[in-house]
């Protein structure tokens, strides 16, 4: 008999339910579907905005740990991941850190995970206006899925950054940049990042 949906755990120690999301604006970008293991062996590839809203944010967060992307500037910042293309190795890595966040935290590591989205997404950034051979910069307001995108983005740098030349085992460091992001604290570098996007837009408005 399979299993009901209310018995759905990740990795069978943490539940879905009673997850709260304190943007309501984000509801429909952040999926809390059940699952066990974060990895849909890829069904999501190659359609444009359906991962957005069908897979869910820890099978994201888990994807985009493999490939972090570059790490301060495009010339002097370093790309390569610790776990690229390591997906076992890093499944098995989150499941410790989420173990690190419930021990250090009370907390679900889940709960902890979706609180670290909401304030990391910027609601505000600049673009590049160009008239008549002129360009200057402009204020403009981010759209809900882009700000969901931006979050996954800023958290898997700043876990990065801080792995980088670090003696703290990647487990930890997940775990210490998760926790500080769902506490909205000035110490997480992905909050640090955010603000600073969003005072540049203020500035440019």
């Amino acid at each position: 008999m399979s299993k009901s949906k209310s018995e759905i755990k990740l990795f069978n120690k943490w539940s879905f339910e009673n997850i709260e999301l304190n943007d309501f604006t984000l509801e429909k970008y952040i999926n809390l579907k059940a699952i066990i293991i974060p990895h849909s062996a890829g069904r999501h590839e190659h359609r444009r905005f359906w991962k957005s809203s069908r897979v869910s944010i820890i099978e994201r967060f888990t994807n985009r740990l493999l490939s972090p992307g570059f790490i301060g500037s495009r010339i002097k910042g370093h790309k390569s991941s610790h776990t690229s293309g390591k997906k076992n190795k890093l499944i098995k890595g989150l499941k410790d850190a989420f173990t690190l966040i419930e021990l250090k935290s009370g907390q679900n590591p889940v709960q902890v995970l979706v609180d670290a989205v909401v304030n990391t997404a910027p609601r505000e950034e600049t673009t590049k206006i160009a008239r008549g051979g002129i360009s200057y910069a402009s204020a403009v307001d981010i759209a809900p899925q882009r700000r969901v995108d931006l979050a996954i983005k800023y958290l898997v740098q700043a876990i990065g950054a801080r792995s980088h030349g670090n003696e703290r085992m990647f487990e930890e460091n997940i775990a210490q940049e998760l926790i500080l992001a769902a506490q909205n604290s000035q110490e997480s570098r992905a909050v640090k990042r955010k603000d600073e996007i969003e005072r540049i837009a203020v500035s440019a408005r």
